[in-house]
């Protein structure tokens, strides 16, 4: 029987990245050094970032193709207590669109090019040749998972993988481009202000912590026609890597809040901005950091 290292040594082989799943398809916690992102961490995911810690850490960042890694010593524990192997399609250049049930399956059929499709518990696996943003719930059971996300390794599946389809980036893209509501705009142009008050455990000023803010929500608010939710995203996970080092509280539901509205307001709707944003935060949380 194929142990979860040897599965992982054989995909990393091919150039896919993998890392071990704990129970309930959770990633390994992160080290005692790399708790609350004390390490530096990798906060955006976007770069390799400054954590040389060589326990899987960071959730699907910890994802490589390098065998040396995966055989350590400082993974072994992770590997005997695995109950699955994750793979960061992203990082293979893949996309997979995460079908949850059948309704969800007849939706594919009938509108995706056909690719390789892999059986899940509850669905299907459709992967393409190619990456993009994530998303998740982009319609009624389906989940795009890309960057910054990972996927439990299933098996190879069945079919010959084609390229990502325009279909399924505009899942994501349409969301981000809705008309914006003109009454909404001008409600919302004002200062955002916080209250340190409430964030009694935040080390920061609120002179340092509305300026920030601020700055974030104006880049929010200049994508008028596109990528206001991947911005929103980002300024908020970058906003929650500012306060790592605080004891907490810091009142961060208040400030994505602010984000949230800034996306709104340029027309990203709610239900999309709230996850982006509530993604951004996560993050943090992710990483050790109890806010």
């Amino acid at each position: 029987m194929t142990t979860h290292l040897e599965a992982a040594l054989n995909l990393a082989a091919a150039g896919v990245p993998v890392l071990p799943l704990r129970a309930g398809k959770r990633p390994v916690g992160n080290c005692h050094a790399c708790t609350g992102n004390a390490c530096g961490g990798r906060p955006n995911m976007k770069t390799s970032g400054p954590c040389q810690c060589p326990r899987p850490c960071h959730g699907w960042a910890a994802a490589t193709t390098n065998p040396a890694v995966l055989r350590s010593a400082a993974w072994a524990v992770a590997w005997r207590e695995a109950h699955a192997v994750a793979y960061h399609p992203g990082g293979a250049r893949l996309t997979v669109v995460d079908l949850d049930n059948a309704d969800a399956i007849t939706w594919a059929r009938q509108t995706l090019p056909a690719t390789r499709t892999v059986p899940t518990t509850r669905g299907e696996h459709w992967i393409y040749l190619g990456a993009m943003q994530s998303a998740n719930a982009v319609r009624p059971g389906v989940d795009i998972k890309s960057c910054m996300q990972y996927a439990r390794w299933l098996g190879p599946g069945t079919g010959t993988m084609t390229h990502l389809p325009d279909t399924v980036r505009a899942l994501v893209e349409r969301e981000e481009t809705t008309p914006p509501r003109a009454e909404m705009v001008s409600s919302l142009t004002r200062p955002a202000t916080w209250d340190p008050a409430v964030a009694t455990g935040c080390r920061h000023t609120k002179r340092y912590v509305d300026t920030g803010l601020n700055r974030g929500l104006d880049l929010v608010r200049a994508c008028k026609e596109s990528g206001a939710g991947s911005k929103a995203y980002g300024v908020a996970s970058f906003i929650a890597s500012q306060h790592a080092a605080c004891p907490g509280p810091c009142d961060l539901d208040t400030l994505g809040q602010h984000i949230i509205d800034a996306a709104v307001s340029v027309g990203v709707p709610e239900q999309y901005a709230r996850r982006a944003v509530s993604r951004g935060l996560d993050d943090l949380a992710l990483l050790g950091r109890v806010s």
